[in-house]
C-alpha cells in the first residue's frame, strides 16, 4: 500500500471530488473525466469500471448522477487500496474488486451492468519506454490487449448497455477490429487540443445489440485559443463546464 507521505490530494470538478493519489507515478488527469462526462446514466442505473485505478471517473460520474450502483475493477492493489479510501473521502459508496481482467471472480461474471467504462492503457506493449514506477506503468503500457479489455467489456454488458471509453486515436482502428461481432451503433467523438491541430484522444461509445451505423462526429476541441496563451488556463467554455464544474459531455445528435 502506499505509505501516507507519498500521496497528494487533489481537487477535481473544482473541489467536488477529492482524489488521493501517488505524488510520483500514474496520475489522473482529465481524460477519466472527460470519460464520466459522456456517460448518459441515471439514477438506478450500475456502472462498472474496468481498470479504475484510483476512482476518479467513477467518483466524477457518482458527483454529477446520484443513485447509481458503482462497481470497479482494478488489478493493482495499492491502487485498490486508494479508490476505496477515496470513496469514503467522497462519501459514495464504491465497490472495489481486485481482480485481473482475464480472471474476474464468479459473482461478478454472473453480474449485467448498464455501462461499463474504460480508460484502457494507450501505448500497445513495446510501442514505448516503459516507466520506471509499476503503477505508471501498468497504467500506460499495454499488458492485456485492447480487445481483450472489449471483449470482456461486451460480455458484462445488459441487452441494450453501453460501453464508453476514451483511447488514443491511433488506436481507433484497433478498437473498431475489437467491438466487430460484439457491440454496434459505435458513435466516435474526436478530442483534439486546438483549431487546426490533429485529435489526439477519441471518445467512444458502443451499445450491445446495436445496429445503427457508425457516426465519427466532428472533434471536441479543448481549448480556446489556437496557441497557448500563457501561463493559464483557456479551456473553451463547454470544456470548462465539465472539468470544474461537472457538467455532461453533450454527444452530437
Amino acid at each position: 500500500m502506499f505509505v501516507e507521505e507519498t500521496l497528494s490530494q487533489d481537487a477535481f470538478l473544482g473541489g467536488q471530488v477529492t482524489l488521493l493519489q501517488p505524488k510520483n507515478g500514474y496520475r489522473a488527469g482529465v481524460d477519466p473525466v472527460l470519460l464520466a462526462a459522456a456517460v448518459p446514466a441515471k439514477p438506478g442505473d450500475s456502472v462498472l469500471e474496468l481498470g479504475c485505478g484510483a476512482g476518479q471517473a467513477l467518483l466524477c460520474l457518482g458527483h454529477r448522477v446520484t443513485g447509481l450502483s458503482l462497481t470497479g475493477v482494478e488489478l493493482q492493489p495499492p491502487y485498490v487500496d486508494l479508490a476505496r479510501r477515496n470513496g469514503d473521502l467522497n462519501e459514495q459508496t464504491l465497490d472495489i474488486v481486485q481482480a485481473d481482467l482475464a480472471d474476474l471472480p464468479l459473482d461478478l461474471r454472473q453480474r449485467r451492468f448498464d455501462h461499463v467504462i474504460a480508460n484502457p492503457p494507450y501505448y500497445r506493449n513495446g510501442a514505448h519506454s516503459p516507466a520506471q514506477d509499476d503503477g505508471r506503468r501498468t497504467a500506460l503500457g499495454e499488458e492485456t490487449p485492447l480487445a481483450h479489455w472489449i471483449d470482456t467489456a461486451s460480455r458484462r454488458l445488459a441487452p441494450k448497455g453501453y460501453l464508453h471509453l476514451i483511447q488514443r486515436a491511433d488506436r481507433l482502428a484497433d478498437v473498431l477490429v475489437a467491438c466487430t461481432n460484439r457491440l454496434g451503433s459505435l458513435e466516435v467523438l474526436p478530442i483534439a487540443p486546438r483549431v487546426g491541430r490533429a485529435a489526439e484522444l477519441i471518445l467512444v461509445r458502443a451499445r450491445k445489440a446495436g445496429r445503427a451505423d457508425l457516426r465519427l462526429h466532428a472533434p471536441l476541441i479543448l481549448h480556446e485559443h489556437s496557441t497557448h496563451p500563457g501561463d493559464r488556463p483557456d479551456y473553451r467554455a463547454e470544456v470548462e463546464a465539465i472539468l470544474r464544474s461537472g457538467a455532461a459531455l453533450e454527444w452530437p445528435k
